[in-house]
């Protein structure tokens, strides 16, 4: 992996304390634009090499032993000479290993310390443990999600974790350094998944309490109309339709020869005219139908596998993804244009500390005791 990073993002020192998966996204995030993220694990076997997970692209690993006096003050050390921490235990346990942010601050005033949790640092709830379907479910947002007449469906781990979440943390540190710039000091960001859910849902609370939005499954943009759902096709896969406005559903009905419809604006006839549709399109495969709907304004696209979105032309066009020995990655995102392309190798063992203000004779005395891997 290059040391010398490129972006908007580059010069910027990351610690990142290693956990699941808010914390390193967030840090992929901000590696993907320059950082350098160095993660700290627990002291591992010496066989034990760094994961090859896509979220720990581009960064630098150790191992290091918090619980020892000499670990934390090699931590505090790592720190004097970082811009941002991300920190991601439970509220209290940063504090009692001796690294929290006033302990951090004392050493480096300009510090950016980015916690990490589910339900953020206070409340009756912090204490406690939680996953992202618990988070989810305490913001309103898992009531919102499922179809007419069933059970609330958690999109897997993505609203919590990754978007109310690591997402939220990265933008929380952006902030936080673009303010130092004026301050000179550093700044506490909590970052709640509770809180980061609650807030992507922003849209439908008014809508909610306004009576406007329905119970989940019922509404225009959740399944319940039959201009924004998902169909079967003849071979068993899907097409999602999202012909919201009068053009697009009029390419597409067009496109598919269909006449005589129910009224798409009355509710009641939403069944009815979703079954239409339903008995339609499972009368062509899926790849005939993407054939009838190429390069038209329908709003009718294949309901891809991954597997099958890393091949598709547009993204193939965009480069919207790339191999990394072998694996699939997404692109960083967003495409700053005229950004330089970034290095996305598996995180590596980073060796050499003197820069991070560790000099070499220290470091072999930390690995001699086992403190440091």
């Amino acid at each position: 992996m290059s040391e010398a990073r490129q972006g908007p993002l580059a010069g910027v020192r990351v610690l990142e304390l290693a956990g699941l998966a808010p914390g390193p996204f967030a840090g992929m995030m901000l590696a993907d634009h320059g950082a350098e993220v160095l993660r700290v694990d627990r002291v591992p076997a010496v066989t034990d090499k760094p994961r090859a997970d896509v979220m720990d692209r581009g960064k630098h690993t150790i191992g290091l032993d918090l619980k020892s006096p000499e670990g934390v003050a090699a931590f505090k050390e790592l720190a004097r000479n970082a811009d941002v921490v991300i920190e991601v235990f439970r509220p209290g346990v940063a504090e009692r290993l001796g690294i929290g942010p006033d302990d951090l601050h004392a050493v480096n005033p300009r510090l950016i310390y980015g916690r990490m949790t589910g339900w953020g640092q206070d409340g009756p709830l912090a204490p406690t443990a939680g996953h992202d379907i618990d988070y989810i479910a305490i913001s309103g947002v898992l009531s919102m999600l499922g179809r007419d007449g069933g059970k609330p469906t958690p999109p897997i781990n993505i609203l919590g974790d990754f978007a109310g979440g690591g997402l939220m943390l990265a933008y929380g540190v952006l902030l936080a350094l673009f303010e130092r710039e004026r301050t000179g000091r550093g700044r506490v960001i909590d970052a709640a998944m509770v809180d980061g859910a609650a807030i992507l849902f922003s849209m439908f609370y008014h809508g909610v309490q306004s009576g406007y939005w329905g119970p989940r499954g019922t509404n225009l943009l959740d399944t319940g109309a039959p201009q924004y759902d998902t169909y079967e096709t003849a071979d068993g896969q899907y097409l999602a339709v999202g012909s919201l406005e009068p053009q697009f559903w009029d390419a597409m009905v067009s496109l598919m020869g269909l006449t005589d419809l129910p009224d798409r604006h009355d509710r009641e006839q939403w069944p009815a005219l979703k079954a239409r549709l339903a008995e339609e399109f499972k009368r062509m495969t899926r790849a005939e139908w993407e054939a009838v709907f190429d390069g038209s304004d329908a709003c009718v696209s294949p309901v891809l596998s991954m597997a099958e979105a890393v091949g598709h032309p547009h993204n193939v066009a965009r480069g919207s993804f790339v191999d990394v020995d072998g694996i699939h990655h997404p692109s960083p995102a967003p495409r700053l244009l005229g950004e330089p392309d970034q290095d996305l190798s598996p995180a590596t063992r980073l060796e050499d500390l003197s820069a991070w203000g560790i000099p070499a004779e220290d470091a072999a005395k930390l690995r001699s005791q086992g403190v440091l891997a």
